[in-house]
């Protein structure tokens, strides 16, 4: 069974929802939950986060970007423009499976990398 290895999400949030009933209909098991609400990522502690991953997916409304973070790694400002939400914190909800991260929610960028089509 596919899975996920950390969730974390922001209950009430409406892009939360549509990764958390994605979640549900593919059926994936999630090892770890944690709730954005309790447990906030500072602007530094978001990129330590995502500077760990090999691939960063991250969908805001329509456009989704693709950052190959071993290869070609963007630098400060360009990572914290797409991962930091309005209150100044890491955005959610934010999927890391191995090494590859997804911040937002894109149903079909979500289907490829959790391989759940």
């Amino acid at each position: 069974m596919p899975s996920v290895d950390w969730y974390y999400h922001r209950p009430g949030c409406t892009t939360c929802g549509k990764s958390q009933a994605f979640l549900e209909k593919k059926k994936l098991d999630v090892k770890e939950q944690v709730n954005a609400a309790k447990i906030r990522f500072e602007p530094k502690q978001a990129l330590e986060l995502v500077r760990q991953a090999n691939r960063v997916i991250v969908a805001k409304g329509k456009k989704v970007v693709d950052f190959d973070m071993k290869r070609d790694p963007p630098d400060d400002e360009t990572l914290l423009k797409h991962i930091i939400g309005p209150s100044g914190k890491l955005r959610a909800p934010v999927i890391r499976r191995g090494s590859t991260l997804l911040i937002g929610f894109a149903e079909d960028e979500f289907a490829e990398v959790l391989g759940a089509k």
